[in-house]
């Protein structure tokens, strides 16, 4: 392998111009769930909101810029921020290729980091025809391609995440770490299995990118057919040799978490941790609390990231909200007269349930003549506490109709 231990100590110094060593934390309901301390590296606290700085900048201050006309690098997001964030500092022109679904978000963040100096375009559906569309532009235009994963510089300045918890926590226990490109995991497991074989690596994938397993019992990267998940940062449809190399090595189990989980892992992060996290930093959280519990303490969550969408979390929240049963929408036939609506609400109040929303139509199909329907969104505690509301305000006369 083209990468090790003493190449992660030598990215330290050009790494912390641009990042800084993120905290770790211990959070302390999962330890007493678990047994055992389990800790969480925040690096949705890093500077551009990920882990990718690292990387990008240990890879664009290495370079010369008066030897070179600019760099390219292809992103979902993450990357393209880090990137223009250490092009800026280096004084070398940054051109992004993003496809076309990146979030609006992380575009929009790209664009601040790098300001005047930063070019990006929108190519492609995927994030593979978009990094094909950078190394075509990278020939055409003789700009360097700083690759998201599969580029030994850019692996060794992970790896200072790794060395981080070594310096930290002495021997970790277990680590879960999210996995795409693996480039992360490969610094990683280059910081830390070199001095520490007996830690647990657990590789996180997406179900809805999870090629890791069937490289794994293939012996080479396989692609999966699609990469669609709500964790954009870890949307890969393959390892590269590279990575895949480092992961047979270095990676003692995998866990394959479903976008449900992601989701509710999300939630819980903004509820119980008290912290905000995109798809691809929540998923290791995911793996712990639903797949797959640590065997060994401290147990090491990197949250990597924390770029996501502020309309896609309201999504979310409202989505976890109604499978928690703390949201629940009741529709509703009242006669079509005044007061009826008054009567409802009061009954509503009564039983102590907050109305978010309230939608009063007389016109559907299945509303007879003389009557109204009114679909009520409201708050309660739990699932029982919206199945009680729901019988008690049919006792009182209001039954639901779904």
């Amino acid at each position: 392998m083209d990468f090790g231990r003493k190449d992660v100590i030598e990215a330290k110094a050009r790494v912390y111009r641009m990042a800084y060593a993120t905290p770790l934390v211990e959070e302390t309901p999962l330890s007493s769930r678990f047994g055992g301390k389990v800790l969480s590296k925040l690096e949705n606290l890093q500077y551009s909101g990920s882990f990718k700085i690292r990387g990008a900048a240990n890879k664009v201050l290495s370079l010369h810029r008066t030897r070179i006309s600019g760099v390219i690098a292809a992103s979902a997001g993450n990357h393209a921020r880090g990137v223009a964030r250490a092009a800026k500092e280096a004084g070398i022109p940054a051109t992004l290729v993003m496809p076309l679904w990146a979030p609006v978000s992380k575009w929009a963040g790209a664009q601040r980091e790098g300001g005047e100096n930063v070019r990006i375009i929108s190519h492609g559906e995927t994030f593979d025809e978009a990094s094909k569309h950078a190394l075509a532009l990278a020939g055409e235009e003789g700009l360097v391609l700083v690759h998201p994963f599969d580029d030994p510089m850019v692996i060794a300045g992970q790896g200072t995440l790794g060395m981080e918890l070594v310096e930290e926590i002495g021997l970790p226990g277990t680590i879960y770490v999210p996995v795409g490109g693996g480039g992360l995991l490969a610094g990683i497991g280059a910081a830390v299995k070199e001095t520490y074989p007996e830690s647990e690596l657990i590789a996180v994938q997406a179900e809805g990118a999870s090629s890791l397993l069937p490289s794994l019992e293939k012996g080479r990267p396989v692609a999966c057919t699609e990469a669609r998940t709500i964790a954009d940062g870890i949307a890969v449809k393959s390892l590269s040799d590279r990575t895949y190399e480092a992961a047979r090595r270095w990676v003692d189990d995998v866990a394959i978490v479903d976008d449900e989980e992601i989701a509710a892992a999300i939630l819980y992060a903004l509820e119980e941790m008290k912290t905000t996290l995109e798809g691809a930093g929540a998923a290791p959280l995911a793996a712990l609390l639903f797949k797959r519990p640590p065997t060994k303490f401290p147990a090491v969550m990197v949250l990597s990231g924390g770029n996501i969408d502020v309309n896609f979390l309201s999504q979310i929240t409202e989505r976890g909200l109604f499978r928690s049963g703390r949201l629940v929408r009741l529709r509703f036939l009242i006669p079509d007269r005044p007061g009826s609506l008054a009567t409802l609400l009061s009954a509503v109040a009564g039983e102590r349930s907050n109305v978010v929303s309230i939608e009063h139509d007389r016109l559907p199909p299945d509303c007879p003549l003389g009557y109204s329907t009114v679909v009520l969104l409201l708050e309660t505690r739990d699932r029982a506490h919206g199945e009680e509301l729901a019988a008690r305000l049919g006792e009182q006369g209001f039954r639901s109709t779904s």
